[in-house]
């Protein structure tokens, strides 16, 4: 499969069904199903969660990574694949009930691991060109099947835009190498993420002057810190409404590290 790479998704037949006696239990309920639609496929993150060949057998290559799966995002018209050694990506739109992916474009990391690095290939090549959809409601679950019988089965993870019912604010945030002791009535020796705002302008050049690093007393998810390592993650921020008793109203959600500094001790 040839990839770009670029710096920095009749007639039915009716059988006659003998009435049910009184006493019968109801046939069990179907899975919902719904029709494929932008909208529909935006409302999730799509982890891959099982695929077979033709024939049945479970397609080995795509999972290299357990805890990682690849996971399929859609937003405006373009699909993002992600976990995979590089991100992947490129345009896509919905025919006929069918998903038709462009030619997908990679990022140029290079990943020691050779299986990791075959990943690409190995998502990219079945996910491109014209695939038959199916979507499941409750649970959410997208079934995309290629011309050649391959059958990929993703589960569906809500976006924080649908879990908080907004788009959120999209803040840069500077993130110190070393965490600091902070006090908490329920946390012993707590330790907060030291953190301060940054701005940026058009053309990805920071503007003003940051203040100072603060304590920072909420999670951010999706973010795990590495100490001795600092950050610039871009993120975004939902106000929860109503907000739990226990917690912040403001709920911070990883979007991207724009920047990565090892910083020595």
């Amino acid at each position: 499969m040839k990839r770009l790479l670029v710096p920095a998704l009749p007639l039915l037949l009716a059988a006659c069904a003998r009435p049910l006696p009184e006493t019968a239990a109801p046939p069990p309920a179907a899975a919902a199903s719904a029709a494929i639609d932008a909208s529909a496929l935006a409302a999730y993150h799509w982890q891959l969660a099982d695929a077979r060949d033709a024939q049945g057998a479970r397609i080995d290559a795509l999972f290299v990574r357990a805890d990682k799966p690849p996971t399929l995002d859609f937003r405006q018209g373009r699909i993002g694949v992600g976990n995979s050694c590089n991100h992947l990506g490129g345009g896509f739109r919905i025919e006929g009930g069918a998903l038709v992916v462009d030619r997908l474009a990679s990022t140029m990391m290079a990943c020691a691991d050779p299986a990791l690095a075959a990943l690409d290939q190995a998502i990219g090549q079945r996910l491109e060109g014209r695939l038959s959809a199916r979507l499941q409601r409750a649970p959410e679950k997208l079934t995309l099947t290629t011309t050649g019988g391959d059958t990929l089965v993703f589960d569906g993870v809500p976006t924080p835009e649908t879990r908080y019912g907004g788009p959120g604010e999209r803040a840069f945030l500077e993130v110190a190498a070393q965490t600091q002791p902070c006090s908490h009535p329920l946390i012993p020796d707590k330790r907060c993420l030291q953190v301060r705002e940054v701005s940026f302008d058009d053309k990805g050049l920071k503007t003003g002057t940051p203040g100072e690093f603060r304590n920072f007393h909420d999670d951010i998810e999706g973010y795990v810190h590495e100490p001795g390592v600092r950050n610039v993650l871009r993120v975004k921020r939902f106000k929860r409404d109503p907000a739990p008793a226990d917690a912040s109203s403001v709920v911070y959600v990883l979007d991207r590290v724009v920047e990565s500094e090892i910083v020595k001790p």
